[in-house]
């Protein structure tokens, strides 16, 4: 019998996948699959569990949002484990799992699970940090981890664009430079993404046939600060209606990006706080994970 880590976040999103945890065991039971659960009790409850239980197992099951998924690709990564994964999307916003068109019914994503294979899959190291699908700074940023729970819980992919557009106009610029494959972009920003999807905190979108999560290249995503309410205008109307060859961004890929900017601006990697630093190195790990669906 094949053996399974599951990994569970029991307050991802709505609890939704909590409802229907014994028929997802009974799928993977019916499947071949000897199943150890560890539920998550906190932050980097998920890189302690696949560190201590991963080891010796066929497949490794993440069921919760893009933090819980991060979390566990990153116990894989650091302790140098190639056990596939399986991705159950239960959190609010569902980003990661929105651009591989993974089901959001839990009960389907265990089948998917179950009749998937492995499939090889690019991830992100930020000075050293993993994330599996952005890494971001200034508007937007502060919204996937400044949202109560409850908000997000009650409005889902409403409230971030809510939260998401009522921050452009505190914002103040970011000076920044950025060398991508040796190319130099340099502008004052009010937002940039570093990404490997094509939604990024459920309120930007990029076109799915410019992005290929596993083809060694980051999508990189600029927008240039406003220097009058014209141009501010032009910004909140690109953003709402997803136009992205505005003459205020910037569009590039690149498999890496060294960064120079000030070292207190805030980042998230995959909707958590990260710490900024004068000089970033932003890789991409091609083919890192294998990814079952």
């Amino acid at each position: 019998m094949k053996k399974m880590l599951f990994v569970l976040n029991p307050c991802a999103g709505t609890k939704k996948a909590n409802r229907f945890l014994a028929d997802i065991l009974d799928a993977f039971n019916r499947a071949g699959y000897q199943v150890q659960v560890y539920v998550t009790a906190g932050p980097k409850d998920a890189v302690t569990a696949v560190k201590q239980f991963a080891p010796g197992m066929d497949l490794v099951v993440c069921c919760g949002g893009d933090g819980t998924f991060n979390e566990t690709v990153t116990g894989l990564l650091e302790t140098g484990l190639s056990i596939p994964v399986g991705y159950i999307p239960a959190g609010s916003t569902n980003d990661f799992a929105n651009s591989l068109k993974l089901p959001l019914h839990p009960l389907k994503a265990a089948k998917t699970i179950i009749e998937g294979t492995p499939q090889p899959l690019d991830m992100g190291s930020f000075n050293g940090r993993y994330f599996s699908y952005v890494a971001s700074f200034g508007a937007f940023t502060k919204v996937s981890y400044a949202t109560p729970q409850s908000v997000k819980n009650a409005l889902g992919h409403t409230a971030y664009v809510l939260e998401g557009i009522k921050e452009i106009a505190s914002i103040r610029k970011t000076p920044v430079r950025m060398e991508l494959d040796g190319e130099v972009v340099e502008d004052d920003y009010i937002f940039g993404a570093i990404c490997n999807s094509t939604s990024v905190g459920g309120i930007l979108t990029l076109d799915p046939n410019q992005v290929d999560m596993s083809d060694g290249k980051f999508e990189i995503l600029l927008l240039r600060a406003p220097r009058d309410l014209f141009e501010l205008t032009e910004c909140i109307t690109a953003v709402q209606k997803q136009q992205y060859n505005s003459r205020m961004m910037t569009f590039r890929t690149a498999k890496t990006v060294q960064i120079h900017a000030n070292e207190d601006m805030t980042w998230t990697l995959d909707g958590e706080m990260a710490d900024g630093a004068k000089e970033l190195t932003v890789s991409n790990l091609h083919h890192a994970i294998q990814l079952v669906h």
